[in-house]
């Protein structure tokens, strides 16, 4: 049985939302290694489909990740998350601790490649609009507990943002941080509105590698997160 079985944080007939563990890749890697693909057919809970996946986490994120269970559903998931209408929530370590307990980032983003350091996100006038709202929850040891609300969906939006708006890289990030132990980052909440039915909504529990840092999930529990 696949390990992702047991992480299934919500399911009905049109949605599953996985627990997806850190250092598992959504899109399947250029070097052949395992990703979500190979998981699919043992989420498939009595349905002949294939669940597929509505949006992506980087491979060194873990938490929140949504999978449709049919092709209509799908197109309905993917619009939300294109008008803005799904509702997320991260949680991150950074390497460092803002001197505010809470703000606003509004920076846009463009993607940009060298043959050196492969490509990565940069803040540019010309880039994509992105907005992230941010607020500090905990702190120790120089680094601090902050709680990402992205209005946006840029690719690394959270991860460059926390860089370039806050002033400090998170935890392990191997692109635009220390790259030094695992990358803290962890989709914490996800709700995607339905119409008249009630939202497929989840909240994944902090994996072990936060609490190793010092930051536990009675944290989060404490400011109702």
């Amino acid at each position: 049985m696949s390990l992702l079985h047991d992480r299934v944080l919500f399911i009905d007939g049109e949605a599953i939302i996985l627990d997806k563990p850190a250092g598992l890749p959504v899109d399947a890697p250029r070097d052949g290694s395992l990703s979500l693909e190979n998981h699919l057919s043992s989420l498939t809970f009595g349905f002949q489909r294939w669940p597929l996946p509505v949006h992506r986490l980087d491979r060194d994120t873990s938490g929140c990740l949504l999978l449709a269970r049919n092709p209509k559903a799908h197109k309905r998931f993917a619009a939300a998350f294109e008008a803005g209408t799904v509702a997320k929530r991260y949680v991150a370590v950074v390497d460092g601790v803002p001197a505010e307990d809470s703000g606003a980032i509004d920076l846009s983003l463009k993607k940009v490649s060298t043959p050196a350091q492969g490509w990565r996100m940069i803040p540019a006038k010309a880039g994509k609009a992105a907005f992230t709202e941010w607020r500090k929850i905990a702190e120790k040891d120089g680094r601090a507990l902050i709680v990402f609300t992205p209005r946006t969906g840029r690719t690394h939006q959270i991860r460059t943002h926390a860089l370039h708006g806050l002033g400090f890289g998170i935890a392990g990030d191997p692109v635009y941080g220390s790259g030094q132990g695992p990358m803290l980052l962890h989709s914490r909440f996800l709700s995607i509105p339905r119409g008249e039915k009630p939202p497929a909504e989840a909240t994944a529990p902090l994996p072990a590698t936060f609490a190793a840092a010092g930051f536990g999930q009675e944290l989060l529990e404490q400011a109702r997160l």
